[in-house]
């Protein structure tokens, strides 16, 4: 029998706000993180998106860092994140440990080199960070040595896969700490391309409703730490909950649509619940992907019906708060789902009011108070790369 995988630290920061204390709050209250753009320098600006309420030299004199230093957005974001992650684990430096970070963003240091890639001869340094494995390698300079550094860039399910990948190298004993997540900026990159797709919303975003016309945008970061149950006790550190299963599939329907029929939404929560060894009525809550999108929240609302059958559990979307943060979205999300279940309350479903027909359920207007003990999460990516993860109450 495997091992309990099991999370020992969480750290967020969006535009509800910074560290999970914040993020509670703004959730049981329910209020929207999303608003008018104030950092992004873009002719776009009547498109609303959730924005982290600091400016880069904010973060950087919260941090420490000095202004001399080169680097972007994307990374100052994952290190405020990854401090409260840290801080949260209780790390002993002494301690001779294996740790892993894994990290999820596709934008890395772009914002950056968009804005002054006309003069790039004069700014060679913003070009040097565009990568996004640049932006992994600062926020792990920050911290200190990691035994294994590693960039996923999957768009939107890229911090979800960190979690497996995560998961994966702990279960084969490559290491034994896996700290995992993503970070994203937003950037003219995205809302161009976004724009240019034409699933961006110019109102609040409605997932699951039949009004639905796009998404919001929204950027911020988050990370998990990972770790055996085993490895926990030794380091007599109380862990938050397990995470009881997870799978990656991906069904090539499109380059940027899901499949009508849902079938990599539907094998990924599939084989997650096979992994976990629960059945789908033990499922007491699904945080959505949930975009707003006309064919995501089709496709996904179809997978779910097609796993769950009369059994469908309360479903809510939370990018009406926190807008689409794109690759930090899986560990984003993940976290809200783990303080849903710590505090077993549902999170609602921001400006649901008309349902779709083509769908048996409808998401959860309200926030809901209800003792929860599994929760599943699910993030989607372009070209049908999809993942779920279901994190439990530990026993």
């Amino acid at each position: 029998m495997n091992e309990d995988i099991v999370v020992t630290g969480m750290g967020i920061i969006t535009g509800l706000g910074y560290g999970k204390k914040q993020t509670l709050e703004a959730l049981r209250l329910q209020h929207s993180g999303i608003g008018k753009i104030n950092y992004l320098q873009t002719i776009h600006a009547d498109y609303p998106v959730s924005e982290v309420k600091m400016s880069d030299n904010e973060m950087r004199n919260f941090l420490k860092i000095p202004s001399e230093k080169i680097i972007t957005r994307t990374p100052l974001l994952g290190i405020m994140a990854l401090n409260e992650a840290i801080n949260e684990a209780r790390f002993d430096k002494n301690e001779a440990r294996k740790i892993a970070f894994i990290n999820g963003t596709t934008v890395g240091g772009m914002e950056k080199s968009e804005q002054y890639y006309p003069e790039f001869i004069n700014t060679e340094h913003y070009i040097e960070n565009h990568d996004c494995g640049s932006s992994s390698e600062a926020i792990a300079e920050y911290f200190g040595n990691f035994d294994m550094i590693t960039t996923i860039s999957t768009a939107c399910s890229s911090a979800a896969n960190a979690i497996v990948l995560g998961a994966n190298l702990l279960k084969t004993e490559r290491v034994d700490v896996a700290i995992v997540g993503g970070t994203e900026c937003l950037s003219k990159f995205h809302l161009n391309g976004f724009n240019t797709l034409m699933i961006l919303d110019k109102a609040a975003c409605r997932p699951f409703d039949a009004t639905r016309t796009g998404l919001n945008l929204g950027e911020g970061a988050a990370y998990l730490v990972l770790e055996k149950a085993s490895n926990a006790q030794q380091r007599n550190i109380k862990p938050l909950c397990k995470l009881s299963g997870y799978a990656n599939t991906c069904d090539a329907y499109h380059q940027t649509a899901s499949s009508p029929d849902g079938q990599g939404a539907y094998l990924a929560m599939q084989n997650a619940l096979y992994e976990s060894q629960l059945k789908p009525e033990d499922i007491d809550y699904i945080n959505a992907h949930g975009t707003g999108t006309e064919n995501n929240d089709l496709s996904e609302g179809t997978a779910i019906m097609r796993i769950f059958k009369d059994t469908i559990p309360p479903v809510s979307s939370t990018k009406p708060f926190t807008g689409h943060t794109t690759s930090a979205a899986g560990s984003v999300e993940s976290i809200i789902s783990i303080l849903a279940l710590q505090h077993d309350f549902i999170p609602a479903n921001l400006n649901f009011n008309h349902p779709m027909p083509e769908l048996s359920f409808q998401p959860v207007k309200e926030n809901i108070t209800k003792k929860l003990q599994h929760v599943l999460t699910n993030s989607f990516g372009f070209g049908g790369n999809d993942t779920t993860c279901i994190f439990s109450k530990i026993e």
